[in-house]
């Protein structure tokens, strides 16, 4: 009856591991020269392409044919006029990848605007140089949660979202430049309109008269002032003139602003009376 050393054993080990780590490396390294050739045709399929020149490809077909025909005549019709190149990909399960830069000539005047439903967000941008200068990166990330997030495309649908970034961008090239995305929400809208009543709170209170036939105590008022001017002037104010020129939102955030300090006054000033007079009795 034969045996194995303790050294046999140790050796008969070390080869059983280093068998284990060579076949795991040529596993690992199949997989990675798999993932690669898979992803160089996924970059570049041109069968995917349309036999002619075009501004849209609608591969996850989003719009109509004739909001395509209208979007294709109003992109060609822009770019004459401007300069300006947007281009429109939509895709679903296929992309024609890095194949769409050389069929549209992509450079630094290009917007491509790449809708895909897959992600969290509709909408990416690959915005080139020249863009930069007249629109702030903070710019295409406002447009991308404004008109990409999953509540707008629902309610409102992947075309409408693609067209309304479009003509925000148009807008701004138009006026020169934006720093924010033009228009505002119906949530910024409540947003700006409770910060305004907000402020006026603040303010009626810190105004509210200390010392009798005294109407507005000015000092406490000036006092608290970064307070209540925050809400209402950074919030309230310039939110809305930034991003609208419309002037219904703006004054109804100032009368929401003057009403809600008239409130307070009055609440902070009978608060007051009635305090005084329990210390009186």
């Amino acid at each position: 009856m034969g045996f194995i050393s303790e050294n046999g054993i140790k050796t008969e080990n070390k080869m059983s591991k280093r068998l284990i780590i060579y076949c795991r490396n040529f596993f690992i390294l199949l997989f990675i020269c798999l993932s690669l050739s898979s992803s160089t045709l996924a970059l570049d399929k041109n069968y995917l392409l349309p036999n002619h020149q075009t501004p849209i490809i609608d591969l996850a077909k989003s719009f109509s044919e004739n909001q395509k025909d209208k979007l294709e005549k109003s992109l060609n019709e822009y770019q004459t006029k401007t300069g300006w190149k947007i281009r429109v990909l939509t895709q679903f399960e296929s992309t024609p990848g890095l194949a769409i830069k050389n069929f549209w000539d992509i450079d630094e005047r290009t917007l491509l605007i790449v809708a895909d439903p897959r992600g969290g967000n509709l909408l990416n941008f690959n915005v080139g140089d020249a863009y930069f200068a007249l629109m702030p990166r903070l710019f295409w990330v406002e447009l991308q949660t404004r008109f990409g997030n999953q509540f707008f495309v629902k309610d409102f649908g992947e075309d409408n979202a693609i067209l309304e970034a479009i003509q925000s961008v148009e807008k701004c090239l138009d006026n020169g430049g934006c720093q924010k995305v033009p228009g505002i929400t119906k949530e910024q809208l409540i947003w700006t309109l409770i910060a305004s009543m907000l402020g006026g709170i603040i303010a009626g209170i810190a105004s509210s008269p200390r010392k009798e036939n005294q109407l507005i105590a000015w000092k406490w008022l000036l006092l608290v002032s970064p307070i209540w001017i925050i809400p209402f002037g950074v919030i309230g104010i310039a939110q809305v003139v930034t991003r609208t020129g419309e002037f219904l939102p703006l004054i109804r955030n100032v009368v929401a602003f003057f009403a809600a300090a008239i409130a307070a006054n009055i609440f902070a000033k009978s608060f007051s009376i009635k305090h005084s007079n329990v210390d009186s009795d």
